[in-house]
């Protein structure tokens, strides 16, 4: 017994030593937690509704009305007619569209049927689905107190129609392909490097490289090159698998789609880099790249759960996470068919993160290793 009491404060004094490790493993189940709390919501909350209202009346502005008193949705524009609706669309501006036909409330209160058009955009399946059951509620309670108000007078006869964006068919596959291409990229590009780069300082062969006529950037690009490799190829890949085993529609360019995976690659590749300057060995590189990198990608990127159901504060946070734009742009190009004229806005951003991180990479890399 005493020798078993002996070998336990002997492993509980290297892992005390081992300060890295001992400080993400108290952190790692406090940061799951948390995250999990907050993100990990299915909530339907702040939908961007685009009302098109061509010949405003009593009618039109009452069920106005009652879709901005809702806590659920967000009246982001009133416009006459649909001509930019489809650009609002496309570059995520509207969640929903409702659309009023001409002398909507002269045809509801004389005995004709009033048409109004619910259109939801459903890229996320669930979100939409719920998103459209929301709205129809909605028109179907104002309806009834319209009815009740009238006293047996006729009241408002409103037939909603639907129709649903961007994936119709309601296909869960076709929301997740696009974030898993960024997932893949993560654990080859990021995660793999950090794993290279420390075990190459754990075995000491960085060193040899430091003292060859080798920069530092060089020894980083010849590390990190055949990832970029296997990064284009594991997008190629996934995108095959996606149109012939899943059938998964493709809207846009593969071209665009490509390019915009290599500044992901790179964005990744330099945060692997980083993980390896500042960690100590392959075990603090690859717990620190899960949960610095896998963790975030997996739940504040929107490719599980929807960004806009997360909490005000949390928000944010998610603008720091790369995989939240290439995500928005892969989604944005797979199922919507847009170009770069709807996402210049994610491409700078994704480009902006990648050139820092790229920086910050570089000069981290201190050529004297302690």
């Amino acid at each position: 017994m005493n020798a078993l009491r002996g070998f336990v404060i002997k492993e509980l004094h290297h892992i005390l030593r081992d300060r890295q490790t001992l400080l993400i493993l108290l952190l790692l189940p406090l940061a799951q937690v948390v995250l999990f709390g907050f993100a990990l919501r299915t909530d339907v909350r702040n939908v961007r509704l685009v009302i098109v209202d061509p010949a405003p009346d009593h009618a039109t502005i009452a069920l106005r009305d009652r879709f901005a008193g809702s806590d659920l949705f967000e009246i982001v524009a009133v416009v006459p007619g649909t001509a930019m609706l489809t650009a609002r669309f496309q570059r995520g501006a509207a969640d929903q569209a409702l659309v009023f036909e001409p002398g909507f409330g002269s045809r509801g209160t004389t005995g004709d049927t009033a048409q109004v058009m619910v259109i939801t955009d459903t890229s996320d399946p669930n979100t939409g689905s719920t998103m459209q059951a929301y709205a129809l509620a909605i028109i179907q309670s104002w309806q009834r107190d319209e009815t009740r108000d009238a006293r047996g007078a006729g009241g408002v006869v409103i037939e909603p129609r639907t129709r649903m964006r961007f994936n119709p068919s309601l296909e869960s596959v076709n929301l997740f392909i696009p974030g898993l291409i960024a997932l893949v990229l993560t654990v080859v590009s990021a995660l793999m490097s950090a794993i290279s780069l420390s075990r190459e300082k754990e075995r000491g062969t960085l060193e040899i490289l430091l003292v060859s006529p080798l920069q530092p950037w060089q020894i980083i690009v010849g590390k990190v090159a055949p990832y970029l490799m296997l990064g284009i190829m594991n997008v190629v890949t996934v995108l095959l698998a996606a149109a012939l085993i899943f059938d998964v529609p493709f809207e846009g360019s593969v071209t665009l789609l490509l390019v915009e995976s290599l500044l992901f690659i790179l964005a990744s590749l330099g945060l692997g880099v980083l993980i390896a300057v500042r960690t100590a060995s392959q075990r603090t590189a690859m717990i620190g790249a899960l949960m610095g990198l896998m963790l975030p990608t997996t739940i504040l990127s929107g490719m599980l759960f929807p960004i806009a159901s997360m909490p005000g504060w949390l928000q944010p946070v998610t603008n720091v996470v790369p995989g939240k734009w290439f995500i928005l742009i892969s989604r944005g190009i797979m199922l919507k068919g847009v170009g770069i004229t709807q996402l210049w806005q994610e491409t700078l951003v994704l480009a902006a993160m990648t050139a820092a991180v790229l920086t910050v990479a570089v000069r981290s890399f201190d050529a004297r290793l302690d």
